[in-house]
């Protein structure tokens, strides 16, 4: 059995090239749920959402979330009541786009939630509807959440800074409220300790595997089986493929560099894989303590995933 520890696009990714080299079904996916919210009265998970759609063959691989050929009528719709919302309401916020075919993911969610189901059986209910065969598992049950402290002072919501603000603010700091009493899933826990190979997978390493390691006992779990620990790292050349990351780490005082994930990573896995570009900087990889393993990580097409794919594994062993 393989662990894979996930954010959303870059995960799902690997995910999808990891399929190509193993049977899925002998896949476990622990998603990180720091930056769920709540908008118009639903529950919404995007990490877990881009996963499930990436694997059910539905994601719109151009933006690289949502679902392919979904219509914005309900989005649409919502501009009308904007008009009209008195000042320091909430209501009818448009922006944060939810498709009205995706609409119906956050429903069922919602009204799972809302009759006592935890979040991890409705996640598997969710993959089961989408035909994914990889176990989907949130991180925790419990609500965790991520907050952004701008370099100004004021706090905000993951999903404000990522998508009202557009990434585009200075951070400050990370925090992640409710961590401290959320308990790591327990078959998240048990994929850990048990699977065969843990993949700590191309995603943000502050706000996508951050979240998750934010958990009690998880770098514990970690590094006790560190030496079947691999990291693949989403900087390459110095650049994160997508989202903020590179300019996050810098900002917190982290060098943006593969050498700044190895740093990040070091005392929960022996091996990193870092792109040919960065060739130059395996030396200094290995000085962290972590032994680089050289192969071309940017998923520019099946066969590069699923090379990457066996890589991976192969640095486990």
């Amino acid at each position: 059995m393989i662990c894979v520890i996930c954010g959303g696009v870059g995960a799902a990714r690997f995910l999808l090239a990891l399929r190509q080299v193993v049977d899925p079904s002998e896949v476990v996916a622990v998603v990180n749920t720091g930056d769920d919210t709540v908008l118009h009265g639903l529950a919404i998970s995007p990490d877990i959402d881009t996963v499930t759609y990436t694997l059910g063959g539905a994601i719109d691989a151009e933006r690289g979330w949502g679902l392919s050929g979904e219509t914005w009528t309900a989005m649409a719709g919502l501009e009308r009541y904007a008009r009209v919302r008195p000042p320091g309401s909430a209501a009818a916020p448009t922006w944060f786009n939810l498709g009205d075919r995706d609409l119906a993911t956050h429903f069922y969610r919602t009204s799972r939630l809302g009759e006592g189901a935890g979040l991890g059986q409705v996640t598997n209910e969710i993959a089961s509807a989408w035909n994914v065969p990889e176990r989907l598992i949130p991180m925790s049950d419990s609500r965790v959440a991520t907050m952004v402290e701008l370099e100004g002072g004021s706090t905000v919501s993951f999903q404000e800074y990522f998508v009202k603000l557009r990434h585009d603010v200075p951070v400050r700091s990370i925090t992640f409220a409710g961590a401290a009493d959320a308990a790591l899933h327990p078959d998240a826990a048990r994929a850990i300790a048990d699977a065969d190979t843990v993949v700590i997978a191309p995603s943000n390493p502050i706000v996508s595997i951050g979240p998750i390691r934010a958990l009690a006992g998880v770098d514990a779990l970690l590094a006790a089986r560190r030496s079947s620990v691999v990291a693949v790292s989403p900087i390459v050349g110095g650049a994160a493929l997508k989202g903020p990351a590179a300019r996050m780490l810098t900002e917190l005082g982290h060098e943006s560099s593969v050498v700044g994930v190895a740093l990040l990573y070091r005392d929960i896995a022996a091996s990193l894989v870092i792109d040919p570009v960065d060739s130059t900087l395996a030396d200094s990889v290995r000085a962290t303590g972590m032994r680089p393993i050289v192969v071309p990580s940017v998923m520019v097409s099946p066969e590069v995933g699923a090379a990457l794919a066996r890589a991976v594994l192969a640095a486990s062993a």
